[in-house]
């Protein structure tokens, strides 16, 4: 997957000595591993990952860890559409012991490792246990053993051999390998390291609530203290994106807490990659990243050489990166006139007789970026020109005709991708490229240096074919969607898609592609941001847990049906109700899977039982008070509740028939005779089962009636509101009649 089998390992050590192939690892020694090479390092941003604390026999463990990062890290936009700006290179150490520094308490000593990672950084005690640091000046000694990398156009990631939660976001972003919810810290310290994004939490130490900010308007592009109104009347901060439905969900606002205060300063979403992980980048966020992406790169990334004149007769050529997303703008002018776009030569033959300027201007259109001077800067514009002379003669040097530089073919691209492929630059001509998809020549337009396939809309597997003379590169397409299935846990009732709970439960999304490689699963709750599923906090293999307001874990809140909350202090609406939860899944070759939904209401518990029957209880039973629950129980005679009492009857049998001027609830239970349920302040809930007479309900509050066979008629007058079946009908053997 991604090359990494089709590229030798390049072996080395701290001493950047060749390790024999036959000679057992030792403590120290380097395998630098190129995991997925999109072009020259100098013209690339790399990305260098390194473990420490993972001894000879647990490297197989640091490319799985490494694995499952990437793949979630290429699901989260600007890296998603910029994933071929770069290049990765894992460089795996073996470490003398296993695990690193104070992991997880202080006294939990340190761990003799090459990097000497460590928690509570570095073992200080006044710092926090999820602080997890590196010796810089080892990890970039190893990180020099990749060849072309330097300081200034790559990014180091350290993980350590740690399945507790962790990392840093410094010059060096370190992240523990193995923790559920590792692969995400990746992005969000990459956020620090790369983007220079602070932190959008309105704490500092968990569990406590950072105190007010006192300081002035922030340099943080996303934090402020301006209203709404001030930054649009002051086209300042995000204004540009106001209002827009935000990436992370929700629109993008003024939301308060932030840079580790609890109030008086404002960041732009609710949640968002730099407050919570899991969510994506939002789109101020996702400006920033886009905009350090590819200032590590050019754009423009070769061309003629423009140091003299040249003549007329002489083609001019450029060479661009490609995003995986889109193409670059490309605008040729002459003299300061439009003159082509599109193409990467351009062919000044007609010219004029004379001397002229020829510029040509690279753009990436991008809608990741609003503001002009983003737009404007080197990142995301470049330019070249030339001055060409039409008295002037080149000479004509003859080149072979061979492709330069492509998409690497180690690895399916995505049924969406931009594939691309450079060829040699002849003094007077071009050489064309041809493409072929399944054999079937395709037409690229202005631009035969590359293809996009999203406007085909391909499924299954293809084979797409570059040539140029007698070169030819070849792709395997995977347009194949990956596919996920859910498991819930026992619901209280369900039917179809649709699934009743009174209180908390398990989701389970388990991803399968045809393409080896870690999927990445999502999920998201009544249309909020997508979230990635990693299980549980305390176990990637155990299903994710929904409560009503959610579990405390570290102090942070996981698992709140409805709208989110991170801290316990956070004040969110109640979950009770029917949410509709969203789940698709995302393969290693970027295809994203289509979105399904099933329906999950979560209704109240029933009040806690003062008296429980089970067994048989001859005669009829009045409640009058406290909260009688039937358990398995058969009646034999009637049930009278009167309005102090309360009723929970579960899988139980009633001889008679049930009146009920009290809280009534009954879960898959049988009345043998009529159900009547009248001015009920309190909860009515009748789900499943069956009443072997007619049901009436009448004057009620909010009464739930669902998925009940009803022998008789069902009559329903004066309630608050209509009885609500949850979408799970009732079978009613008479007419529905009223509210029903």
């Amino acid at each position: 997957m991604r090359g990494r089998a089709a590229l030798a390992a390049i072996a080395l050590t701290a001493a950047v000595v060749a390790v024999p192939p036959a000679a057992a690892a030792a403590p120290g020694d380097a395998t630098v591993v190129p995991v997925q090479v999109t072009g020259d390092p100098a013209k690339r941003f790399n990305l260098v990952v390194m473990g420490d604390g993972y001894t000879a026999a647990e490297l197989p463990t640091f490319r799985e860890h490494l694995d499952k990062h990437l793949n979630v890290l290429w699901t989260i936009e600007p890296f998603k559409s910029y994933r071929s700006y770069v290049n990765v290179y894992a460089v795996e150490i073996t470490s003398a012991e296993s695990g690193v520094d104070c992991d997880p308490g202080l006294d939990s000593g340190t761990v003799d490792t090459p990097l000497g990672m460590g928690f509570w950084g570095g073992c200080n005690p006044n710092s926090v246990q999820r602080l997890l640091t590196v010796n810089g000046t080892a990890a970039n000694r190893y990180a020099d053993l990749v060849p072309g990398t330097t300081r200034a156009n790559r990014q180091l990631l350290a993980l350590g051999n740690s399945d507790t939660y962790g990392g840093a976001g410094g010059a060096n972003a370190t992240a523990s390998g193995g923790n559920a919810m590792s692969a995400l810290i990746t992005p969000h310290e990459l956020g620090h390291s790369l983007g220079g994004l602070q932190d959008e939490y309105d704490y500092y130490a968990r569990g406590e609530r950072g105190a007010p900010y006192t300081g002035g308007e922030p340099s943080s592009s996303h934090h402020t203290l301006l209203t709404e109104q001030d930054m649009a009347a002051q086209q300042r901060k995000w204004w540009r994106w106001l209002g827009e439905t935000s990436e992370s969900g929700g629109p993008i606002g003024r939301y308060e807490g932030g840079l580790y205060s609890g109030t008086g300063v404002w960041r732009p979403a609710a949640h968002s990659m730099m407050k919570t992980l899991g969510y994506y980048f939002d789109q101020i966020s996702r400006e920033r990243m886009t905009q350090r992406i590819s200032a590590k790169t050019n754009i423009l990334a070769d061309a003629t050489p423009a140091s003299a004149p040249v003549g007329a007769d002489r083609v001019l050529w450029v060479e661009t990166m490609y995003p995986v997303s889109h193409q670059l703008d490309v605008t040729w002018t002459v003299d300061g006139a439009v003159a082509a776009t599109g193409t990467r030569d351009f062919d000044p033959s007609g010219l004029a007789p004379g001397v002229h300027e020829v510029t040509v201007t690279v753009t990436d259109p991008t809608e990741f970026v609003r503001d002009p001077a983003i737009r404007g800067s080197a990142a995301l514009t470049q330019r070249r020109t030339w001055t060409v002379d039409t008295a002037l003669t080149t000479p004509d040097v003859p080149v072979p005709v061979a492709f330069t530089d492509s998409t690497p073919t180690a690895r399916p691209v995505g049924g969406a991708d931009v594939v691309y492929a450079e060829a040699t630059h002849p003094t007077s001509a071009v050489h064309a490229i041809t493409w072929r998809l399944d054999g079937t020549e395709l037409d690229t337009g202005d631009n035969d240096r590359a293809v996009d396939l999203a406007p085909l809309t391909l499924t299954g597997t293809h084979t797409l074919t570059a040539t140029v003379g007698a070169d030819v590169r070849t792709w395997s397409v995977d347009a194949t969607d990956p596919r996920v299935t859910y498991e819930l846990s026992d619901p209280l009732l369900s039917r179809g898609s649709s699934f009743v709970y009174n209180g908390p439960f398990t989701m389970g999304l388990d991803g399968v592609d045809d393409v080896p490689g870690y999927v990445v699963r999502e999920f998201r709750t009544d249309g909020d941001g997508w979230f990635n599923y990693f299980g549980w906090p305390t176990d990637p293999d155990a299903p994710f847990l929904f409560t009503p307001q959610g579990t405390e874990i570290d102090d942070l809140v996981y698992g709140k049906l409805g709208v989110p909350r991170l801290s316990p202090w956070d004040e969110v609406p109640t979950s009770y109700g029917t949410h509709t939860i969203e789940y698709r899944s995302i393969d290693p070759s970027g295809n994203i899977g289509p979105a399904s939904a099933f329906d999950v209401t979560l209704l109240p518990p029933p009040p806690v039982c003062t008296t429980t029957i089970t067994g048989r209880h001859d005669g009829p039973l009045v409640v009058r008070d406290g909260v009688t629950c039937l358990d398995g129980a058969t009646v034999r005679g009637p049930v009278t509740v009167t309005g102090g009492g309360a009723l929970v009857a579960t899988a139980a049998t009633v001889g008679g028939p049930v009146s009920a001027r009290g809280t009534v609830t009954l879960f898959h239970s049988t009345v043998g005779g009529s159900l009547t349920v009248t001015d009920v302040r309190g909860e009515v809930q009748v789900l499943g089962g069956a009443v072997r007479g007619p049901a009436t309900l009448t004057g009620n509050r909010s009464p739930v009636f669902a998925g009940v066979t009803v022998d008789g008629p069902l009559t329903c007058t004066g309630n608050a509101t209509a009885p609500d079946d949850l979408d799970i009908p009732n079978t009613v053997g008479g007419p529905s009649t009223g509210q029903c």
